[in-house]
């Protein structure tokens, strides 16, 4: 038997009811806020994301899924959404067009990585990008389109926290004093961090190591280090917030995982998934775009991980109403007949957009029933010799069991159980 890959997961008819519900919660949302959805390749050219995404971040480093293609290219599967959007925002000259452009996308992911509750190979998210938004309102609309989203789901118990990282000017001076801090504990700094030292030491912030994580407890904190520009930024964004009674906290060791995030950057987060208990992050890149080869256009966004909603959606009760329609009739037939006559009148219902089943496993008539009881089906009919002559047939309700005559035609059972 071959079983599926490590770190993978089927998603099985049973669960995929419930992932179409947060993908049209996304839809509707996004719809809402005047987001188009695009659909980008699930491989790109290794550089994008060596250049995009940072060649000092973990994803570069460790995760990322890289081949050589029979051309001698390299290549990778998208580890992460934002670098292939701002790769076809440059390439298709989006930016041409009227802006902001507000994009979603719906998508597979693959970083390799140790599989664990929440955390998969191949994982699946929604995200959202704003290109031409240099306002600080699109921060705020943003957080705002993301909090929606999952209103719309109904999860509740969600929690808003924000930071601001600055920009390549206040960031230089930051740096320098996050080198001077973590030289100090050279000795127990991971090799990982150690190399992160002198080329960009805000991502020894981020590191997921005990003792470095409770080293950068203590480290100087950018928030605190905003220039003027960036500060004003980050309350202006507070205050739109707070006119929309948005609830956050400031949390000042958010620096995301990516090193192309500049000023605003946030996550939502749910204690319902213990240490995995960011179910969103996102924040705003003004450098991105130039950098990937693009003309100078600020951005911001944010993506949710899928499996980890789903998680938290089974937890709080909202997938007990996600299950497929029973059918509205079930016909049964006898005899070859019948056969033909219920295959013509199952194919009419549908046609008509009515859900209907019969047999396709030859069961006697009193497996099919037990059949049709299984399904849940709303209404019965039985086909036999008798009822083709006659034209008509008994409908049986399967809830008070009153049965009803009804003529053969799709129309006439149509009328009575849709």
């Amino acid at each position: 038997m071959i079983n599926k890959p490590r770190g993978t997961e089927d998603i099985l008819p049973a669960d995929s009811i419930l992932w179409q519900k947060i993908e049209q919660a996304a839809r509707d949302v996004c719809a809402v806020y005047g987001y188009r959805e695009i659909r980008t390749p699930v491989f790109e050219d290794t550089s994008l994301f060596q250049r995009g995404v940072g060649d000092t971040t973990d994803v570069v480093q460790k995760e990322m899924y890289t081949f050589e293609d029979k051309g001698g290219r390299s290549i990778t599967l998208r580890p992460e959404g934002t670098a292939s959007l701002v790769r076809s925002f440059i390439e298709n000259s989006l930016y041409a067009d009227p802006q902001p452009t507000k994009l979603f996308y719906l998508i597979s992911c693959y970083r390799y990585e140790k599989p664990q509750s929440g955390r998969l190979r191949e994982f699946h998210q929604f995200g959202v990008e704003c290109f031409g938004g240099t306002s600080d309102a699109a921060d705020a609309e943003i957080i705002a389109l993301a909090l929606a989203f999952f209103e719309r789901l109904g999860v509740k118990d969600l929690k808003l926290n924000l930071n601001s990282i600055g920009c390549p000017v206040c960031r230089k001076e930051y740096n320098e004093k996050l080198r001077e801090y973590f030289s100090q504990y050279k000795s127990e700094l991971c090799q990982t961090c150690l190399s992160r030292l002198e080329k960009n030491p805000m991502r020894i912030i981020d590191c997921k190591s005990e003792i470095c994580s409770k080293i950068a407890k203590n480290a100087p904190r950018m928030i605190d280090h905003l220039c003027e520009d960036c500060r004003q930024h980050f309350n202006k964004t507070q205050k739109y917030l707070d006119s929309m009674n948005i609830s956050y906290t400031i949390d000042p060791h958010i620096v995301r995982g990516l090193d192309y995030y500049t000023r605003t950057v946030f996550e939502i987060t749910s204690d319902a998934l213990g240490a995995q208990s960011t179910v969103c992050g996102g924040g705003r890149y003004n450098g991105l775009v130039e950098e990937l080869g693009g003309k100078p256009t600020e951005g911001i966004g944010f993506a949710a991980g899928l499996e980890r909603l789903v998680m938290i959606m089974k937890q709080q009760g909202l997938d007990q109403n996600c299950t497929s329609a029973p059918p509205r009739l079930f016909l049964a037939a006898l005899g070859e007949e019948a056969e033909v006559a219920a295959q013509q009148l199952v194919f009419a219902l549908r046609s008509m957009g009515c859900y209907a089943e019969r047999d396709l496993c030859g069961r006697s008539l009193k497996a099919q029933m037990k059949y049709a009881n299984k399904l849940g089906a709303a209404f019965s009919m039985v086909l036999g010799e008798s009822e083709l002559k006659q034209g008509a047939a008994g409908l049986k309700n399967m809830e008070t069991g009153e049965v009803q005559d009804i003529a053969l035609t799709a129309e006439a059972i149509y009328n009575q159980i849709k």
